[in-house]
């Protein structure tokens, strides 16, 4: 199973992004719906107000490209996954044309992290090595499509070194602001609003 330390003094002193496992569901299921919940609240509509089936989820976890990032211990009090994201090779056929050459990017969904450790940068370093993956596996970006109607969400993106592609707006979709970062994890950055992964991030 895949397991990277990551050590950030700026979150927590230690980290450990893995591939989830089926005893994670619960977990990540309960994690996405608080944020779903979150997001709704501030009048955000891009994930349903419930969360995801286990059927929308678990097919993640068995397909290996859904990573969850776990904090010290007890630190939240739930025992449960301070973030999660997936990162795979399925490019949206609603959103990305052909002449995006979809083959050339891997794709982020279900990047959500827990409140409890919402503004540790948590979001980003999980971003950051998700170009490192990008770069490891051949590809030229780091793709992801967010909500049509949250600016905030938009402009963190941008800040981060996305660039903004275009924004499909079909009628059944929240989704649809289409954003793509270079595979160098250093290329087209915000130096101010940067956070990195470092050095030392470490296969165990």
């Amino acid at each position: 199973m895949f397991s990277d330390t990551l050590q950030r003094a700026e979150s927590l002193s230690s980290l450990t992004l893995r591939t989830a496992t089926l005893d994670d569901l619960p977990g990540v299921l309960a994690l996405l719906a608080e944020t779903a919940g979150w997001l709704n609240g501030r009048g955000i509509r891009q994930w349903p107000a419930g969360g995801f089936p286990a059927a929308r989820i678990e097919p993640l976890i068995t397909a290996g490209t859904l990573y969850v990032l776990d904090g010290e211990d007890g630190e939240d009090g739930t025992g449960g996954p301070a973030a999660t994201m997936a990162l795979d090779d399925h490019a949206d056929p609603e959103f990305w044309r052909r002449s995006d050459h979809p083959e050339t990017g891997l794709y982020v969904h279900k990047l959500a992290v827990r409140r409890a450790f919402s503004g540790r940068g948590l979001g980003e370093t999980l971003l950051d090595w998700a170009a490192l993956r990008v770069a490891a596996s051949g590809r030229r970006w780091l793709r992801l499509d967010c909500s049509k109607d949250n600016p905030d969400l938009q402009g963190y993106y941008s800040k981060l070194g996305f660039r903004h592609v275009r924004t499909v707006d079909l009628p059944h979709r929240a989704s649809g602001a289409l954003f793509q970062r270079a595979a160098d994890p250093t290329a087209h950055a915000a130096p101010r609003a940067r956070r990195r992964v470092p050095s030392h991030v470490r296969a165990r």
